[in-house]
């Protein structure tokens, strides 16, 4: 459904036409492995070619309802708007103490980044921006930071072990994070992101390769669809930097031709190449998306790599940062063994006998709450 949308009908015919594709590439099933234990050579050669893969059921019922229950309770207690520092209900805003917001706003149907300078101008062609029906608010939540000090639930699915075994067959056993968030469709509300590649730091290396800017999962809460989804163009990892602004222009419009909708049901997991061309579309729908991103690189892509943050200091990840960022992947681990129990917990080989450092150095257990890692994510590990 397209609420304010010029030219319905062709919109709705690239999404049947992006559906049909999406479904026709070969890229999603169960996670599988092979004899050896590694990751399915027919998962790893789907993924190569188009640079994302759907996961489908990778999460049951009780830890979506983790999830969701968490993030309901979560949005409760968010500011009432940006900056401020109580929720709707005049009691003290979630998160107002972390040093880095965990909640960013933005106009419902808008596009807050296409043709700025904002995420170091990674977004350089504007997203159509429907008009918004008369009662919705100024203001809409599409973006939590941080979430592995917000939701438990997102720390335990920070450890699955699957997803870590996916992510040492695709980066190696010394794999290292990056961030996490979660990103929020409302219905008729949610915010558009303009066409992009994640990467920033590594295209002009001298061995640039087509994971070198590392890879995103992406938890789906609630069915994805053509209206809501993620799109991607399949093989744009392999593609280099690309001019995003003149793509946008030969297509006419921002409905870029070669594109598919990453769909999936409730509890599918996708991952996807931080270097292939993807966005999204306002979602003028009647249907939510929630996804939980969290994303990791290849060690040797990280380590001593100079990099200059958005509040403009120049940091290093040398291996102390590396490490230290590193400690939320063990509690991760720690934290989903003592909710699954009867889960074989992942091996993560650079804490291997150095399991009990994680409480001392980052953790700290209390009465109330495992674990506390609380603004972990200024040691993220962007490139």
């Amino acid at each position: 459904m397209f609420h304010g949308v010029t030219n319905m009908a062709a919109a709705e015919a690239y999404q049947r036409a992006g559906e049909a594709r999406a479904y026709a590439l070969g890229n999603r099933g169960p996670i599988r492995f092979d004899a050896r234990g590694t990751l399915h050579p027919d998962i790893t050669s789907a993924y190569s070619r188009t640079g994302f893969y759907v996961f489908e059921g990778v999460l049951g019922e009780a830890e979506l309802a983790d999830l969701r229950t968490e993030l309901a309770e979560v949005l409760e207690r968010a500011p009432i708007a940006p900056g401020a520092a109580v929720d709707r209900r005049g009691r003290p805003a979630f998160g107002r103490d972390c040093a880095i917001p965990l909640f960013t706003f933005g106009r419902p149907l808008s596009d807050p980044y296409g043709g700025t300078d904002k995420n170091h101008g990674r977004h350089p062609a504007k997203m159509s921006e429907p008009t918004p029906p008369a009662d919705a608010p100024e203001q809409t939540i599409y973006f939590i930071y941080g979430i592995l000090q917000a939701l438990e639930s997102c720390l335990r699915l920070y450890g699955h072990p699957q997803l870590l075994r996916v992510a040492e067959a695709v980066n190696g056993a010394d794999f290292a994070p990056f961030a996490d968030s979660i990103w929020i469709k409302e219905p008729g509300l949610g915010t558009s992101v303009a066409w992009h590649q994640d990467g920033t730091t590594h295209w002009d290396h001298p061995h640039w390769h087509e994971d070198i800017h590392g890879f995103n999962f992406m938890a789906q809460l609630h069915p994805t669809t053509p209206a809501n989804a993620l799109w991607v163009v399949p093989g744009s990892h392999k593609l280099g930097k690309i001019d995003i602004k003149a793509m946008v222009e030969a297509a006419g419009s921002d409905r870029l031709p070669a594109a598919v909708p990453m769909l999936g049901a409730a509890g599918d997991v996708a991952i996807c190449n931080r270097q292939a061309l993807h966005g999204s579309f306002a979602n003028t729908s009647l249907d939510r998306r929630v996804s939980v991103v969290f994303g990791f690189h290849r060690r040797d892509a990280v380590l001593n790599v100079r990099k200059r943050q958005r509040a403009g200091t120049v940091v290093v990840y040398d291996e102390k940062r590396i490490h230290m960022r590193s400690m939320a992947i063990q509690m991760a681990i720690d934290a989903r063994a003592k909710r699954f129990p009867e889960e074989t917990p992942y091996v993560y080989q650079p804490f291997v006998g150095a399991e009990d450092e994680i409480g001392n150095e980052v953790g700290r257990r209390t009465a109330h709450q495992d674990y506390d890692i609380k603004d972990y994510n200024v040691l993220n590990l962007g490139l």
